[in-house]
């Protein structure tokens, strides 16, 4: 047996033995036990990935090696290693470019329980990808919430406390959802594992038994993950989310968690419900409106608030708004484009949250626009990195951004009747993305005089610079050179429907 096999239980089991480990330790420690954690995770998905393209199927790995109904199973061919090292990756980054705010927002002896929770998620991500078992997904689900409430409210603002309710409040809804789904599933199944329900499903879909628990089981666990990845209309929780946090807990949140709850719906469409068992209910069309409604609305949102964060925060709606457009237009393309936006999206967001901290900054701690003019001439690191990540969303050639649409516009011209409204969407939020994204970068890019008559820049720290630098870098490099990731999806969307 190929060692890589045992790779993504070792990397699951040793981030949770992190979080335990963290909370002995003191802040700084436990601080560089995290970033150890992510590189070694990181690095330890690049062979598991190698045995998913040279193997060219998926490998299932029985923990316990004990059989239905139980064992449980881990499973992964191409998507679910490539995905865990870029979270893995993007997370080491929001950690070391986040950690001057970091430390002055969350006291000292807290720091160590803000690691513990950061294990706690980057293990529940994990699971999240790999697992084969919805049950064991719910956990995780539950897992990941606890420890996201877990890294908002540790820092002592009064909003902060508020946004962690509003935020509890919708991820219990979306949990128990999905719980009741998955519930309805085994009392008509009697399986979690994914491949059992796909062909029980299938038979029970095909003789007409049980459809009405079926359609309602889908549609639960359905608009449960989108409840907790921020799905118009069920979005109201992400401006003070994301606004109000730390730019490490912001990044983390928009970029990583939200993923983590999209891939679980997805790998549950194509290897737990059945794609033709999916699309033939109509909840597609749900998810696709809704998509397009987030899209419009969250970008309009944006436009109408005065503070940087929020912006940012609220354009994280109109990209959830895409991915699930995406869904909703077909099984192949519109999930391939699903797919490369929440990459596109992982990257890009933590980059503008980080940024954004630094330009605030750079203006005397003011997140208003009218104080942020010139800022990126006072540091040229921050302004570089938002102008790139603005561009990524905005869609300007040679950015993972403008890819992303592409696939998006390819998918709507071969999604049957959809393609007007799809253009038209795609032209809508462009227009408005390039209204609030372009308007912040000429606004922190116009001079103006200082009080004392001379320029003075902040010096950036190594640490930012390195991470500022890795994920812009990695926009514009898998923007300019796209098709070797987009065939690793498309190959890996493929294993995933086996």
């Amino acid at each position: 047996m190929n060692f890589a096999v045992n790779l993504p239980l070792f990397c699951i089991i040793a981030a949770l033995v992190s979080s335990v480990v963290s909370l002995i330790l003191s802040g700084k420690a436990a601080s560089r036990l995290t970033v150890a954690l992510a590189a070694a995770v990181a690095a330890a998905s690049i062979p598991v990935l190698i045995l998913g393209i040279n193997s060219g199927q998926t490998t299932i790995f029985t923990m316990g090696h004990y059989a239905h109904p139980w064992g449980n199973e881990i499973r992964f061919g191409i998507l679910e290693p490539l995905l865990c090292a870029i979270f893995s990756l993007v997370l080491l980054c929001c950690v070391t470019g986040g950690w001057r705010e970091l430390s002055r927002d969350v006291a000292a002896d807290r720091q160590n329980f803000y690691f513990a929770m950061i294990d706690l998620i980057l293990a529940a991500l994990l699971c999240l990808v790999y697992t084969n078992d919805v049950f064991t997904g719910y956990v995780f689900i539950e897992i990941c919430t606890i420890a996201s409430c877990g890294i908002l409210m540790i820092r002592q603002v009064g909003r902060t406390t508020l946004a962690s309710v509003r935020y509890m409040i919708f991820s219990l809804v979306g949990s128990g959802l999905f719980l009741l789904g998955v519930i309805f599933l085994y009392s008509v199944t009697g399986h979690l594992l994914m491949p059992n329900l796909k062909q029980t499903i299938a038979e029970l879909w095909q003789s007409g038994e049980h459809h009405t628990a079926l359609v309602t089981s889908i549609c639960l666990i359905t608009i449960g993950l989108g409840i907790k990845s921020g799905m118009f209309p069920f979005h109201f929780w992400m401006p003070d989310t994301y606004g109000f946090s730390t730019p490490c807990s912001a990044g983390i949140l928009s970029g990583l968690v939200s993923k983590g709850y999209i891939f679980l719906l997805i790998k549950i469409i194509c290897n737990g419900f059945g794609a033709d068992v999916f699309y033939a209910t109509g909840v597609q069309n749900l998810l696709y409106w809704f998509g397009v409604a987030g899209m419009v609305v969250g970008s309009i949102s944006a436009m109408r608030v005065n503070d940087i964060f929020h912006m940012v925060a609220f354009s994280s709606a109109a990209q959830i708004g895409y991915i699930y457009m995406g869904i909703g237009l077909s099984p192949t393309l519109g999930v391939q484009a699903a797919l490369y936006h929440m990459l596109t999206h992982a990257l890009t967001k933590p980059a503008l949250f980080l940024a954004s901290s630094r330009i605030v900054e750079t203006a005397g701690g003011s997140r208003r626009f009218r104080d942020l003019q010139g800022c990126a001439h006072r540091n040229h690191t921050a302004g570089l990195c938002f102008s790139l990540g603005a561009f990524s969303m905005i869609g300007i050639p040679m950015t993972m951004g403008f890819i992303s649409k592409y696939l998006f516009a390819l998918a709507g011209f071969r999604g049957g009747g959809l393609v007007v409204p799809t253009l038209l969407a795609l032209a809508v939020s462009t227009v408005l993305n390039t209204f609030y994204f372009a308007r912040t970068v000429i606004r922190i890019y116009i001079k103006r005089g200082e009080p004392d008559g001379k320029r003075w820049t902040v010096r950036t720290q190594p640490s930012y610079a390195i991470a500022g630098g890795v994920l812009a870098g990695a926009n514009v490099l898998l923007g300019v050179f796209a098709q070797p990731l987009i065939s690793l999806l498309a190959k890996g969307l493929e294993l995933l429907f086996q």
